[in-house]
């Protein structure tokens, strides 16, 4: 099923690049959906009802896709992660899918439509990148040795964060957290730090990080509940140390 619908949906946003969208805001000017959002979240949930109809979607765009409970088979759908990207770039945004079961991540996918890199996690069997396996994370380095990726809602809650960027070698940005997680997951990255991403956001780039040995967490610590909106870190092991004892202190 999987591959059919990333197929389809390839096709279609690739067509979509041809004429002129139509675009909505939500929570502010920068919080877009287009028609293609909408359309690939539609076409995910048709696929879902012919081979699993018992099976429950929640997902960004569709008011029905909203659920109070992750009890049962439960698919956790960003049509397009990175929106603004995707209108203004043509680039860095992705179609990120996970199963839940009962709660538990049990598989995700991270699709890179622009570059055509495909990430796929399942729980207990590692992560693959177009088919060959991701080696784990490195287990040694700390912050000094990594790029940090942070967005700036995240440094206000923690200023102390600004030393931690000065310590490493650099900050990067790239506006799509499922990419951002890959970014960490495959060590091109150290960490990814953000104030308030949704469970569609982080829910299979979660699974396909921690496959490879990172940490996800809330910022405080806490585990990343799934229904709600919140923080979020990925991190490789040292880092997600180093950066909880000494910069994730207000």
């Amino acid at each position: 099923m999987m591959d059919e619908f990333l197929i389809e949906a390839k096709q279609y946003i690739e067509t979509s690049f041809e004429k002129e969208l139509r675009i909505e805001t939500k929570s502010n000017r920068n919080d877009l959906v287009t028609e293609v959002d909408q359309y690939i979240e539609a076409l995910f949930t048709r696929y879902l009802k012919q081979f699993f109809p018992t099976h429950k979607v929640f997902g960004e765009e569709n008011a029905e896709h909203k659920i109070e409970s992750l009890d049962g088979a439960v698919w956790i759908i960003d049509p397009i992660d990175g929106t603004l990207n995707f209108v203004e770039q043509k680039r860095d945004f992705a179609i990120s899918v996970a199963l839940y079961l009962d709660g538990i991540g049990e598989f995700g996918v991270v699709y890179d439509v622009a570059k055509d890199d495909l990430y796929r996690g399942e729980k207990g069997r590692g992560a693959t990148l177009n088919g060959q396996p991701i080696q784990k994370v490195s287990q040694k380095r700390g912050v000094e040795n990594s790029l940090l990726i942070a967005n700036l809602s995240a440094v206000k809650l923690y200023p102390k964060l600004k030393e931690a960027i000065r310590v490493s070698r650099g900050l990067r940005l790239y506006g799509a957290a499922s990419l951002e997680f890959m970014a960490v997951a495959t060590g091109r990255a150290g960490a990814y730090l953000a104030a308030n991403l949704a469970p569609w956001d982080v829910a299979a780039s979660k699974i396909i990080a921690e496959e490879l040995g990172c940490i996800v967490s809330r910022l405080s610590g806490e585990k990343i509940d799934m229904l709600h909106k919140g923080t979020s870190i990925v991190a490789l092991p040292k880092v997600y140390q180093e950066l909880r004892d000494s910069y994730l202190r207000k």
